[in-house]
């Protein structure tokens, strides 16, 4: 969470309002209240990322990023994901894995904004 936080940093000011930054979570809307007071506390900065909370997977299976593994112990995680979006909806940009520790850096995400801008 705290590399979307990041990322709103890193957009130039021009763009901020028109590039909105979302997670979908698995998480129930309660757990959200947690993870905000941890990434302002680590960030020293306001929470500008939209969270959404998928508790019933169906963004996660939409995408097809249900870690069945995961789903077969109860436990209804998505694959890592990030996409970029455009204004009418499109996929322009999309980055899975199925290793929770390799996702794309904030430059890479930064560099597919710029296509849209």
């Amino acid at each position: 969470m705290k590399q979307l936080v990041e990322l709103q940093s890193l957009i130039p000011a021009a763009h901020r309002n028109d590039t909105p930054i979302v997670a979908v979570s698995p998480d129930p809307m309660g757990k959200f209240k947690d993870v905000i007071k941890i990434v302002t506390s680590r960030t020293g900065g306001g929470f500008v990322v939209t969270l959404l909370s998928d508790a019933q997977h169906q963004v996660i299976d939409l995408y097809g990023l249900l870690n069945e593994a995961a789903a077969k112990r109860g436990r209804f995680l998505p694959y890592t994901a990030t996409y970029v979006i455009d204004r009418a909806g499109r996929v322009r940009w999309r980055f899975t894995s199925k290793n929770q520790a390799l996702r794309p850096t904030n430059e890479m995400i930064l560099a597919e904004l710029k296509k849209l801008w």
